[in-house]
């Protein structure tokens, strides 16, 4: 990937990696290799080699895919100080660290309107200052959707952001199936929490059922397109849905 095509939050992040590399010297060991299979081999072999794996080390994210999110917003500015944000399957938290940076939602900026982020999970996630999560907790469960808004700033967000994904069963079609209901699931909660205006952000794998979610933005949404960030491995069948605009007004559509 060519230097010039990097986002310069990732630029800065690789100086600092090699910087470290030149300063230690690293060493691969049949040790680290014992009892593993081959797959298990080639998918170390790329994450110790992944750049997006190096820079959020650097960083201090909890994982890579906070990258997807930075090029995202670097992108089409989604987050901005004073926004609300629900983010939905948060685990570990790397989204909500970003969120909460960009919506100034710890208050780092006194001169900023300050944001508010809320994580939720099924898995645990450590405090983040400036976040508040909701874990272990099922974002499809009606108790959990009223805690939600029971949370939120004046019951409402103005982004959601969804990098979850169910727990994959190896069967392509039947994973793509559950992750489209998933994300209508999320688009079923909107006419209740997703202020006029909203931004809806969704992580959802290609395959067979994406029109049904595509149909369903376009008709709430003013704008709607499909992202597909740097740090999403080129490999994989994962894709975004950024959907802008938020315009249905509730029960004006039947379910």
């Amino acid at each position: 990937m060519p230097t010039c095509l990097l986002p310069f939050y990732l630029i800065r992040s690789l100086k600092l990696v090699y910087a470290s590399l030149l300063r230690q010297r690293f060493h691969t060991t049949s040790i680290h290799y014992r009892g593993r299979t081959g797959a298990e081999h080639l998918w170390l072999s790329r994450h110790l080699k992944d750049p997006f794996v190096k820079a959020a080390k650097v960083e201090s994210y909890r994982c890579r895919s906070a990258f997807k999110l930075l090029e995202v917003n670097e992108k089409h500015q989604i987050l901005r100080p004073g926004l609300r944000v629900l983010d939905c399957g948060a685990a570990p938290g790397a989204w909500s660290q970003v969120a909460v940076q960009q919506v100034n939602a710890a208050g780092t900026d006194p001169k900023a309107p300050v944001g508010f982020v809320l994580g939720v999970d099924l898995l645990h996630i450590f405090p983040l200052e400036g976040a508040t999560f909701l874990c272990p907790a099922d974002v499809t469960d009606p108790r959990t959707f009223q805690r939600i808004g029971e949370l939120l700033p004046g019951g409402k967000a103005d982004v959601i952001l969804s990098d979850m994904a169910p727990n994959a069963t190896g069967i392509r079609d039947l994973d793509h199936d559950r992750l489209i209901s998933l994300c209508m699931s999320l688009l079923a909660m909107a006419p209740d929490i997703l202020h006029p205006g909203g931004t809806f952000l969704c992580k959802t794998w290609a395959g067979s059922q994406s029109h049904r979610l595509q149909k369903r933005l376009r008709e709430d949404f003013q704008s709607t397109r499909i992202v597909k960030p740097e740090a999403s491995r080129k490999e994989s069948s994962e894709l975004y849905f950024l959907a802008t605009q938020y315009r249905r007004v509730k029960g004006s559509l039947e379910e």
